[in-house]
């Protein structure tokens, strides 16, 4: 009788504050897609309030359940809850990161510290966690394999979450997740501030730094650039990002002791592919030493061009090799080696005509079709929406692009969910990107690093769109951080093979489709480079882990700890790691890649092993991508991930495919 009173209590609450709070309604819109027109500012608070009284609720008529624990009434039930808080988070925090305003980043603030305390407070509940436990130790065998998945995955999620901690390590625990939270969340503001100061100070942005540093000629203004980029967070202003790193760290560290390990990074890793941080640093290890006998190869062919720009007086008589020289005379050299112009390249690159390719890529591979959504409302009006449908016209679910920089929005691109896929219901994704805006005279015309992550951001797309799981615990990505990257990175093997350039690459003028000269070209310059790119990624994937590998941070100094790092894994000086501390966000700004930015390069070693698999079969061979489809794209994380894998591949991966794909073997 206590839960009916309760749920129903709760019940008329809720139906008095929803008549205007659209989060408190249900959806009247095409395929799920929230009516982002509808939501006020307003509605955030109260609608976060009411999840969590939900999801309690929920919670509590679980434990009040007088049957004894099964599957379907304790974990399937706990999958279930909390539909109301899920809608507005997912809302929430995914329009705050790429249509910021001051208002709704208020509504942040004020909501992260109850949503970590609420995950806490379910995570250390004693007695939902007896019952999920009476359910793990029972006989499992009438189980399918993605309810033991799911099951082994929500007991772990409480185990590592602080359950069985006494009653002040819970407290402690409490209290370090939500100061952990509030650091990332002013961490990433703070680099939005610099990103904005970036632009505002040198008339582009963030997302455009890599191609400016290699067509700027003025050495001066490269060094500028240079420097305010890498010094991003750390200029001791009000947007300086070295304390918080350090604290967060700090934080980290005492957490993984309250748990029992001696480093966070032996306390992320344990229930990750690698397993622990020694098998990650042995992986980038390798592949830094053949980056940098790369790079110094690299460096030296740079080097000859520099010393005839010295003969010409075009440089200062000695003048050796910069970080900000790097790129310049690296697309020098590439220019003068494949006579590949990439300015030119990119007239065959409209960014419609390659979002095009995606998905016509993807209709040939997995036989699913997209048709534009019109007349709906979107978060932003660069956004555009797609209705994607099976090749039976089942509804798979709708994808949302929205590809273009503005000071609202983060640098980088990612994908998310605003709705997630669970039994019948169908996902609603969103890409973000931040790439070359149209002008009053051309089209968005895409970069070849630009055209590939289009193609990778898809490919998580794809993993989200095509699960056909059926619980929210273990759909879409919902997968091992360093197998998350697989989906994305097998995808971008497509984008620059001739069969599929030609369905997309026409220039934008005259519609000719790109030469075969110029796809020669762009294939023969493919691992040009290989030092500097796969090197600059490892520096940072490896000091990604020396950060999560201390045990203190006594006496450090975030700059003097990066050169350390940088020394001793051998970085040469004329490279940066992709991401410098006060600017790494993807470990500072979040949990998610904290000792696990090395997954992409772990992933790559799935992603090269399997497309060696269709380079054999051939590029789209139905049975080949059907097998990815059906035995990876669809099942979430409803297995283990090695599991999965096989399935698809018949055998364990190559270790030795990335470096051959790289041309660094």
């Amino acid at each position: 009788m206590k839960k009916v009173v309760l749920l129903l209590s709760l019940a008329i609450a809720m139906v008095g504050c929803g008549k205007s709070n659209v989060f408190l309604q249900e959806w009247d819109t095409p395929y799920g897609i929230p009516p982002f027109d509808k939501i006020k500012i307003a509605d955030y608070m109260p609608a976060i309030k009411a999840g969590i009284e939900q999801q309690n609720a929920e919670i509590q008529a679980i434990i009040d359940n007088s049957e004894a624990p099964t599957f379907e009434n304790t974990v399937a039930a706990y999958d279930r809850s909390g539909a109301i808080l899920e809608k507005v988070s997912n809302v929430l925090f995914n329009v705050s990161e790429s249509d910021y305003s001051p208002e709704l980043n208020a509504i942040v603030e004020e909501a992260t510290p109850l949503i970590s305390a609420h995950g806490d407070n379910i995570m250390m509940n004693p007695a939902l966690f007896a019952r999920v436990k009476a359910v793990y130790e029972a006989d499992q065998s009438a189980l399918s394999r993605e309810e033991q998945m799911l099951l082994k995955d929500l007991y772990e999620g409480f185990v590592r979450n602080g359950v069985g901690l006494d009653e002040a390590g819970q407290a402690r625990l409490k209290e370090i997740n939500s100061e952990l939270a509030a650091l990332a969340l002013t961490f990433g503001n703070n680099l939005l501030a610099q990103s904005n100061a970036f632009k505002e100070e040198l008339g582009f942005s963030v997302s455009s730094y890599y191609d400016k540093m290699a067509s700027e000629p003025d050495r001066a203004l490269r060094e500028k650039i240079f420097r305010m980029y890498s010094k991003r967070g750390s200029n001791g202003d009000a947007q300086d990002n070295n304390a918080i790193v350090l604290r967060t760290m700090e934080l980290r560290i005492e957490k993984a002791r309250l748990m029992g390990y001696e480093t966070p990074a032996d306390f992320i890793l344990e229930n990750k592919m690698a397993g622990n941080p020694s098998a990650v640093d042995a992986f980038l290890k390798n592949i830094m030493d053949a980056a940098m006998r790369r790079a110094k190869e690299e460096v030296a062919d740079m080097q000859k061009l520099m010393d005839k720009d010295a003969a010409a007086g075009l440089v200062p008589a000695g003048s050796r090799i910069e970080p900000w020289d790097y790129m310049y005379y690296a697309e020098k050299v590439r220019r003068e080696r494949f006579d590949l112009d990439e300015a030119k390249i990119s007239e065959y690159f409209k960014m419609e005509n390659v979002r095009a390719g995606v998905f016509a890529t993807a209709s040939k591979l997995y036989g699913i079709s997209f048709e534009p959504i019109q007349g709906v409302a979107l978060y932003n009006p660069e956004c555009e929406a797609f209705k994607v449908s099976d090749s039976d016209g089942s509804l798979i679910g709708v994808i949302i692009t929205d590809y273009y920089p503005r000071d609202t929005k983060r640098g980088g691109a990612w994908m998310t969910n605003f709705v997630n896929q669970c039994g019948d219901v169908r996902p609603v994704i969103v890409n973000v990107g931040n790439f070359n805006k149209p002008t009053a005279d051309t089209p968005s015309l895409l970069t070849i690093d630009q055209v590939e992550t289009m193609f990778h951001e898809f490919g998580h797309a794809l993993h989200g769109l095509l699960s056909q799981c059926k619980y929210k615990g273990t759909s879409g990505t919902s997968v091992k951080r360093d197998f998350v990257e697989f989906p994305s990175q097998v995808n971008e093997n497509w984008a620059f093979e001739p069969e599929v350039l030609a369905t997309y690459a026409f220039h934008y003028k005259t519609g000719e489709v790109i030469p075969s000269e110029l796809v020669e070209k762009i294939q023969a310059a493919s691992n040009f480079n290989q030092g500097f790119t796969t090197g600059e990624l490892c520096a940072a994937s490896i000091l990604d882990m020396k950060w999560h590998e201390l045990s203190s941070i006594e006496g450090i100094s975030v700059s003097e700890f990066e050169k350390k790092v940088c020394d001793q894994m051998g970085l040469i000086k004329e490279i940066i790691p992709r991401y410098c501390s006060t600017y790494f966000n993807h470990i500072f700004g979040s949990s998610g890649y904290s000792a696990g930015y090395y997954s992409y390069l772990w992933a790559e070693v799935l992603d090269k092993d399997a497309f060696e698999l269709f380079k054999q079969k051939g590029i789209f061979d139905p049975q080949t991508a059907m097998s990815l489809r059906r035995n990876v794209l669809e099942k979430g994380g409803s297995e283990e991930p090695m599991t999965l894998y096989r399935a698809f591949r018949g055998a364990d991966p190559d270790p030795g495919a990335l470096l051959r794909a790289r041309g660094l073997e």
